[in-house]
């Protein structure tokens, strides 16, 4: 019997180009440590001393970011060459959700809605809505949510709508869709339409009631892999935020195209999908795209082993989670209470994921509603990078596919404040994660292969960009300002090294920036955002601190999904708001006060002395400063004056 390939897998063209750029580069850097070391005795002792600590910091994250630039590919899919729906191994998707004020219910149920109008065999697929909070509202939704998809799925079915989920499908974007069809299709059409805007003020009504918002917290958890492990005990996961509405309904099937390849069936952990977003503005000021993680990062590491796990919009094999490394499953169902509990349903439905046995069939529903109760306690709690992390520690691979159609996207914030909130919260525990005994630094080396385990060993340092920044941002100003040279003369050859490496780290962002589909001012807005986001994370050290001295308790921070209008007004018009992130942007304000005083003050000095050529670097540098701030400085000057 014949075999079809389900992936291809291709090199990115300009990898020589690449590789040739971080080497030069790295023998760059090399001459600009011997410089300092030898050559630079006119810089007095502490500013010496605080700039080289800053450049060899740098360098250091330099280096580590160059791993995920050596292998990068790119990936498509054949669905065409996939089994018949019946041969299509089982799915369940998992939607989680906690307070309907930050997480509208409405928009919770679109994303329960376009996950069961899954392209995917109905009798293989099944839809679990985890509501942390046990809201009233969130019951009443799925429960008209349910009722609404029974007229829904066969709509789209019948049709083959392509955006199945229904607030795209009745917007302009599925105005296509609604084109050129048959008047049959049209009066259902209308009939779906009011069906979807009933069910929408129905659950607007029943969530008016204040006492129907109430989160209950003192019930007891329940796990929701267990509870599927119990119900329908699919081998394949997708994993997907409440408001990452599933985009396209074969995002599944495209999906298998890795699981079931023979070439990769048997290592393959989980596959990733970008997060995306419906609300993005032309200039996405706060860089809501994250197109250096989707774009680069996470392709560089498929070239590796796999890219990281994201926190929405993953497939994940059941049988990674549940077991060690792709060879290990014999070895925990040996002792499987140990590992996974008391309860026999469940370690027998282990055994069904495991293939050593068949699944049984027609169990009561309240044995297993009983089953699915037994307790179970999990030694550390994992963030979703943390555990694609350690699937990777354990001998897994992943993949990672950039579709040309969206598979999930989601709603992007429109302010910087609850951008800053999970920056902070995710920066801190990726910190926690380089000093814990699964730090990449030693864990990660002696279980990964070496550029890979440099990818992880960026991510859990990353935030010490904001000491860099910090020290680079008000060093060489106040040296500036005294008359102080802390770089080579412009005339002087060495001056070239530090010419080259800002000129060459640019060139190639810009280039990254327009192979990716990105523009000039795209590169321009990256830069600025990237200078406030790693400023910030300077709150991502000490929090980490805190948290490690235990100063601090680990809570878990809900970002809020609700839209505010005067936010996305802003948003959409390109104008950065500030309001209720003062405190986040504290740092970059004393950053810019630096910077504006020594710029004034050292250019009335430079104009008397008339030292410019000592002086180039450092005005080059604060003007380079000011210029790239210019929008973030007004917008702040605008938060000042209406709280004042």
């Amino acid at each position: 019997m014949a075999t079809f390939t389900l992936h291809t897998e291709t090199v990115q063209s300009w990898l020589f180009l690449s590789r040739l750029h971080i080497i030069s580069h790295l023998l760059v850097v090399l001459s600009l440590f011997y410089y300092r070391l030898i050559h630079d005795t006119t810089t007095p002792t502490l500013p010496w001393i605080l700039l080289t600590g800053a450049e060899l910091l740098l360098a250091i994250l330099w280096f580590f970011n160059q791993a995920f630039r050596w292998h990068p590919v790119l990936r498509s899919v054949k669905i065409e060459n996939l089994p018949l729906n019946a041969s299509l191994p089982g799915l369940d998707i998992f939607i989680c959700t906690l307070d309907p004020e930050k997480e509208p219910t409405v928009e919770v149920m679109e994303t329960v809605i376009s996950a069961v109008s899954m392209d995917y065999p109905p009798d293989k697929l099944a839809v679990y809505l985890s509501d942390d909070g046990g809201c009233p509202v969130t019951l009443y939704g799925i429960r008209e949510a349910s009722e609404f998809a029974k007229v829904w799925v066969p709509f789209c079915n019948k049709y083959g709508i392509k955006s199945r989920t229904p607030k795209v499908f009745f917007s302009s974007i599925g105005e296509d869709e609604q084109l050129i069809r048959s008047d049959e299709f049209r009066v259902e059409h209308e009939e779906i339409k009011a069906k979807y805007e009933r069910m929408q003020k129905n659950i607007e009504k029943f969530g008016s009631d204040p006492q129907n918002l109430r989160i209950v917290s003192d019930r007891p958890a329940q796990i929701e892999f267990r509870v599927s492990g119990l119900l329908s005990n699919g081998p394949y996961v997708l994993a997907v935020d409440c408001d990452m509405f599933c985009n396209d309904p074969s995002s599944a099937k495209q999906a298998m195209c890795f699981f079931l390849d023979p070439q990769t069936s048997k290592y393959i952990s989980f596959v990733q999908f970008p997060q995306m977003f419906h609300n993005l503005s032309k200039k996405d000021i706060y860089d809501n795209q994250s197109r250096t993680a989707f774009k680069t990062m996470w392709q560089g590491m498929d070239g590796l082993r796999g890219p990281g796990l994201s926190g929405s919009g993953n497939y994940l094999n059941r049988s990674a989670l549940l077991f060690g490394g792709p060879n290990e499953k014999d070895n925990y169902l040996l002792d499987a209470q140990n590992y996974f509990g008391k309860s026999t349903m469940f370690i027998e439905s282990l055994k069904v994921i495991s293939g050593q046995q068949t699944a049984k069939k027609n169990i009561p529903r309240d044995a297993i509603l009983n089953e699915a109760q037994v307790g179970f306690s999990y030694g550390i709690l994992l963030e979703s990078t943390i555990t694609g992390y350690l699937l990777h520690s354990r001998g897994w691979k992943s993949a990672y596919l950039y579709p040309k159609t969206p598979c999930f996207l989601g709603c992007a914030p429109t302010d910087i404040k609850e951008g800053m909130l999970q920056l902070v919260k995710w920066l801190s525990e990726l910190c926690l994660l380089g000093v814990s005994k699964y730090s990449p630094f030693t864990y990660g080396f002696s279980t990964m292969p070496f550029f890979h385990a440099l990818t992880y060993c960026f991510l859990a340092t990353s935030s010490l960009y904001s000491i860099v920044f910090i020290l680079y941002g008000i060093v060489p100003q106040i040296c500036f300002f005294k008359g102080i040279p802390v770089f080579p003369k412009v005339t002087d050859p060495w001056f070239a090294v530090f010419a080259f490496l800002y000129i060459a780290t640019q060139i190639q962002h810009l280039i990254e920036v327009l192979s990716g589909g990105g523009s000039i001012t795209m590169w321009w807005d990256e830069q600025r955002i990237w200078i406030l986001k790693s400023v910030t994370s300077l709150f991502a050290i000490t929090e980490a601190i805190k948290k490690w001295l235990g100063l601090n308790k680990k809570k878990f921070s809900l970002s809020n999904k609700a839209i505010d209008k005067e936010n996305l007004k802003k948003y959409e018009q390109g104008r950065f708001n500030f309001q209720g992130a003062a405190l986040y942007m504290s740092p970059m304000v004393v950053l810019l006060i630096v910077n504006i005083v020594c710029f004034f003050g050292g250019l009335w000095r430079l104009v008397k002395v008339k030292d410019f050529e000592d002086m180039f670097g450092q005005l080059f540098l604060v003007s380079y400063v000011i210029v790239l701030s210019y929008p973030i400085l007004q917008a702040i000057v605008t938060m000042k004056s209406k709280s004042g």
